[in-house]
């Protein structure tokens, strides 16, 4: 593993104009890093990175990084790019084992975060290194989010959540789990007991529904659901999937691991969501993909299908008449996820669009005065990265609205 970082390091252009560290949606300093690096400053090259994302030990594991820093390097134009995720990797695993807390000075501005999931991690480290006094309100028994509950244990170790967890208590942060905001405890509670400010950092856990018939069958799931606790379901030998996203790529490895022993995912155009790696990945370990296919109904065989009919430009313009029905044991739907409606129904002011996110100014806030969101609950499903990216952005507006300065 040293060999191969020192070699990919030593492959770095240095280029004078970094499109790599452009294509990272929070412009990770690539070619300091990878000097630090060389220059053996791995501390201080952690230090770099976790001031600029929380989470960089979390986005070089599982990060696109063939969409982002790989994909732009310029050496990938005629050789094969610069894999900084692994360098970043090593050094981000590295610096949270030796990571140093440092005593903020604390100002008198105590704010509430809810929802610990990559937005409310990144937001409260952020703002308790800015001297606020932070309390994470987190609704389920463990802090991650998607990353403990969405992603599996053979991409993302639970481990380094553990580890996030003892460095947010370092920092001074208090981290209260099973505490739902939007039931017993509501927004203007929080108000109440003296928080100055809230963020929202919730995601959109929520699946989305076909709404079809058969969705409410024993043998039918949800990819988010399923993922929580994959050993709780026995899905059979046969298994149907219905989307080709990146969840549903990890739903079907999932699958696989578990004991299933012909997995099918199914797209209704030539399109495939996930990115490539996950699709190969998703492949390698036993998966099919089959294109071209409209979910009309599921019954207790399985999904019962329509063939889609393609232009010439592969845009799906409708289906043929004859039904497909495919025999499995159990059948899963990842189609997306949503924003849960807690907050919304729970908080006087706070507004949500139609597809059920939170709405937010140019500032991230809210419609309601002095309550922020990032992540996920406003954008729909994104990568960890760009949640980190809003929620910085995010964070410097909570720090200029309890200073005043908008």
């Amino acid at each position: 593993m040293a060999l191969h970082i020192i070699n990919e390091a030593n492959r770095c252009l240095n280029c004078k104009k970094p499109l790599c560290q452009e294509g990272c949606p929070v412009h990770t300093p690539i070619p300091e890093i990878i000097s630090l690096f060389k220059e053996n400053k791995l501390t201080e090259a952690g230090e770099r990175l976790f001031q600029n994302n929380p989470l960089s030990a979390v986005c070089s594991i599982i990060c696109n990084h063939e969409a982002q820093c790989a994909g732009s390097c310029i050496r990938g134009r005629k050789d094969s790019p610069v894999h900084f995720s692994s360098i970043e990797n090593y050094i981000s695993e590295m610096y949270l084992d030796r990571i140093s807390i440092a005593t903020f000075p604390r100002n008198s501005k105590n704010i509430a975060v809810i929802g610990a999931g990559p937005a409310g991690i990144t937001a409260s480290i952020l703002l308790a290194k800015m001297g606020y006094s932070v309390t994470v309100f987190e609704w389920k028994s463990k802090i991650g989010g998607i990353l403990q509950y969405g992603i599996p244990d053979f991409r993302l170790s639970k481990n380094l959540l553990e580890k996030y967890q003892k460095i947010m208590e370092c920092f001074g942060i208090q981290i209260r789990l099973n505490a739902t905001i939007g039931t017993v405890l509501i927004i203007d509670n929080l108000f109440r007991d003296g928080y100055d400010c809230i963020f929202i950092g919730t995601g959109a856990e929520k699946p989305r529904s076909l709404g079809i018939r058969g969705e409410s069958l024993g043998n039918v799931h949800f990819a988010m659901n399923y993922l929580a606790n994959p050993s709780a379901h026995s899905l059979g030998d046969r298994v149907a999937i219905i989307g080709v996203g990146n969840a549903a790529m990890d739903v079907a490895r999932t699958a696989l691991r578990n004991g299933s022993r012909n997995v099918t995912l199914y797209a209704v155009g030539k399109e495939i969501a996930a990115s490539s790696s996950e699709v190969a990945y998703a492949k390698l370990d036993g998966a099919d993909i089959v294109i071209g296919m409209q979910i009309q109904f599921i019954n207790e065989r399985g999904p019962v299908f329509k063939k889609s009919i393609f232009d010439e430009a592969d845009h799906v313009i409708g289906c043929e008449e004859d039904l497909i029905q495919v025999d499995v044991n159990s059948t899963i739907i990842s189609i997306s996820q949503m924003p849960r409606a807690k907050l919304v129904r729970t908080t006087e002011g706070l507004e949500a669009s139609e597809a059920g996110l939170l709405i937010v100014d140019e500032n991230f806030m809210t419609t309601r005065e002095g309550v922020f969101a990032a992540g996920d609950v406003i954008t729909g499903p994104k990568t960890v990265v760009h949640a980190v990216e809003g929620t910085k952005k995010a964070v410097a507006a909570i720090d200029r609205y309890l200073r005043k300065e908008m």
